[in-house]
């Protein structure tokens, strides 16, 4: 059976696909918590219950979102270039492994695309929980939050220019950097207000 789904990912570069929707849902996610978390951090009055709502609220958005949108796009270009397919070869192709993949493969790009907010969300709130459960940490655990958002997206970063073959530091240095301004942007806002 594994084999099997090795065949079809393979057939459809459907891991290459997911791993670009894994980073950019991803990074969606963890520049949205580092937002939302910036935004509490520097209001200073807010309880972390309220925060851990909020956060989950927009994490379970980013889930849905990812689900959806991925497994309707995925699904129609997959229905799209088996349609191509068929009509190259003037054959029905429902039995062949080519059908299999379209029918598949939309579900499990729509999972990665789900799941990379979702997990990547929690980890970074994941100090919130902890000092819900009374664990206590050496720096306020909003902050510590904040530190494994740019954390996270400095990995993010790096994976990319793993993956394309760049010096995977820089690359990770550029995603830092988009998050720092990013904070910057929302920290001289909130000091409009």
């Amino acid at each position: 059976m594994l084999e099997k789904f090795r065949f079809l990912f393979k057939l459809t570069s459907a891991s290459d696909i997911a791993r670009r929707y894994f980073v950019t849902n991803g990074f969606d996610g963890a520049l949205t918590m580092l937002g939302l978390i910036i935004g509490f951090y520097s209001s200073n009055s807010v309880s972390i219950t309220v925060i851990i709502s909020a956060c989950l609220g927009a994490t379970v958005a980013l889930t849905v979102s990812g689900l959806v949108s991925a497994y309707i796009s995925e699904s129609a270009e997959r229905k799209k270039e088996l349609n191509e397919l068929e009509q190259a070869l003037v054959k029905n192709l429902d039995d062949s492994a080519h059908a299999r993949a379209a029918k598949l493969v939309p579900f499990f790009i729509a999972a990665v695309n789900g799941l990379a907010p979702l997990l990547l969300s929690l980890f970074i709130i994941s100090p919130l929980w902890f000092s819900l459960l009374g664990i206590s940490f050496p720096l306020n655990p909003l902050l510590l939050s904040i530190i494994i958002a740019f954390l996270t997206l400095f990995i993010l970063g790096a994976f990319i220019g793993k993956i394309s073959g760049r010096f995977w530091l820089w690359s990770g240095f550029k995603t830092l950097l988009i998050a720092i301004v990013t904070a910057g942007i929302i920290l001289s806002i909130e000091k409009l207000l």
